[in-house]
């Protein structure tokens, strides 16, 4: 019996965890990127994909490049910088994806 009630705090500590991840945090403003001018004159466009660290004051502390193309990398990243969000008792992270 003892290891069911261990397995179950585990459980429900690794759900808590996990929630941090999913919170859905409200933009207050936001920055449009600006498309390099290298991507328009490849006729580049796709959706890139980053990671933020949101601050509880809901400032974005940190991000980090996930996916898309690595041209337009650093404009979603530049542009994610200035991204304001509402603020919340605890850090959380977000996966942001910036259409281009």
């Amino acid at each position: 019996m003892r290891h069911v009630g261990y397995i179950t705090l585990l459980f429900a500590l690794l759900m808590v965890s996990a929630g941090a991840q999913d919170d859905k945090r409200k933009i207050v403003s936001k920055q449009d990127p600006q498309y390099p001018e290298i991507a328009k004159q490849m006729n580049l466009h796709g959706t890139v994909k980053i990671k933020l660290w949101i601050t509880s004051q809901g400032i974005v502390r940190r991000s980090e490049y996930i996916g898309g193309h690595p041209l337009l990398a650093q404009a979603a990243i530049e542009s994610l910088k200035d991204w304001k969000y509402q603020p919340m008792a605890r850090e959380t992270t977000a996966i942001v994806e910036v259409r281009f």
